[in-house]
């Protein structure tokens, strides 16, 4: 059942598709809260703080920094699981994927 031990922590098998990866939004409200939340509208939350919000977003994408978009200006939490949300905004938003900055 597990594939692989990456640094002594077991890494699930994949099953060779790579569409099923949620990509996760990261961002900041009107209010200056960090709101994650996935593509689909219907995971996601309000943190405390970047290094939380960035955390909930691997631990529910499977670890994956290339499915984390940090999205500029005003991201509002909407969670309806009905619209996915994210499809307007990823077409209209300037994004970029997460990256570590040294």
């Amino acid at each position: 059942m597990w594939k692989d031990r990456v640094m002594g922590q077991a890494e699930p098998r994949s099953n060779g598709s790579r569409s099923n990866a949620l990509v996760f939004m990261i961002g900041k409200d009107s209010h200056g809260h960090w709101v994650v939340q996935d593509q689909r509208g219907l995971r996601g939350g309000l943190f405390i703080d970047r290094a939380a919000a960035l955390h909930f977003a691997l631990f529910e994408n499977g670890n994956r920094p290339q499915a984390v978009i940090m999205v500029p200006g005003v991201f509002e939490l909407k969670i309806s699981g009905t619209t996915p949300p994210a499809r307007h905004l990823l077409a209209d938003a300037d994004v970029r994927p997460y990256s570590r900055a040294a």
